[in-house]
């Protein structure tokens, strides 16, 4: 895979630059987006001359604003990939797991499963113009996963709010509660290059030292990995409410529950 349909890759430098580029639908993913992604973090992790990893959006209204409903509205599901699976969870591990250092230039709306990226990642920096949310009303669970986890511990300083988990909407100028921070921003047509700066700054150090220290500062949720596999397995064989009744009739055959025939993989 050298071509994507959803991303944009550049190497600048000692930056790779992976850029959400689906402006029309607010950079929201589908299933082949997180595979494209999947793919270009781990061309960036192969790249030698790749000292960090830059993560944005394309335009300037969001930075990511989670799944596709449109798609799955559309489909049933996020949409067809290679391998047949829509693998956002893998993708969580390997923002993690990249032994570079991840800077998110969150460059408008973060909200639902776009802030659980940015969160995940070592530094976010932000355009003056962008807030933060999660989906639903307030009042809501925090998201769950290593969001829920890596909120509240402030190990590291970021730029722009990053770590809050109140429901309301987040700026990078009024975080709205205790563990949001506004120590920066820049205006949205300096972001990028601030990134760029950021991640110069990052390759004159060594990489050795890089890897050992965000393994580290994230050895204190991994052992919570499986998380993920908690909710999403239980919620994705079938959003039909009807499901359970259904799934109860017995087949004349063989005397058994059909569930079969009610899983949705995606």
């Amino acid at each position: 895979m050298t071509t994507y349909e959803d991303v944009r890759y550049e190497v600048d430098g000692p930056n790779a630059v992976i850029t959400i580029d689906r402006e029309k639908r607010m950079n929201a993913f589908r299933a082949k987006t997180i595979e494209e992604l999947i793919h270009a973090f781990k061309r960036a992790w192969a790249d030698a001359g790749v000292h960090a990893i830059i993560f944005t959006g394309a335009g300037e209204r969001a930075f990511c604003v989670g799944g596709d409903v449109k798609q799955r509205a559309e489909t049933g599901d996020y949409g067809p990939t290679d391998n047949g699976l829509f693998e956002v969870a893998y993708f969580h591990r390997l923002i993690r797991d990249v032994p570079k250092p991840v800077i998110a230039a969150v460059n408008g709306i973060a909200i639902g499963g776009g802030h659980v990226l940015h969160v995940l990642c070592d530094l976010s920096i932000a355009a003056e113009h962008a807030k933060f949310a999660q989906a639903g009303p307030p009042g809501r669970l925090v998201r769950r996963w290593f969001r829920a986890r890596r909120t509240w511990p402030g190990w590291s300083a970021r730029s722009g709010p990053g770590r809050s988990g109140s429901c309301s909407t987040s700026t990078t100028r009024r975080p709205p509660s205790a563990g949001a921070w506004s120590t920066r921003w820049w205006p949205k047509d300096e972001l990028l290059a601030a990134a760029k700066e950021w991640g110069a700054k990052i390759a004159s150090y060594s990489p050795t030292a890089l890897r050992f220290l965000k393994h580290s500062f994230n050895a204190d949720t991994d052992h919570q990995g499986g998380c993920p596999s908690w909710p999403s397995p239980g919620w994705t064989p079938s959003p039909r409410p009807t499901r359970p009744r259904r799934a109860r009739s017995r087949s004349p055959r063989s005397g058994q529950p059909e569930f079969g025939k009610y899983v949705q993989q995606h």
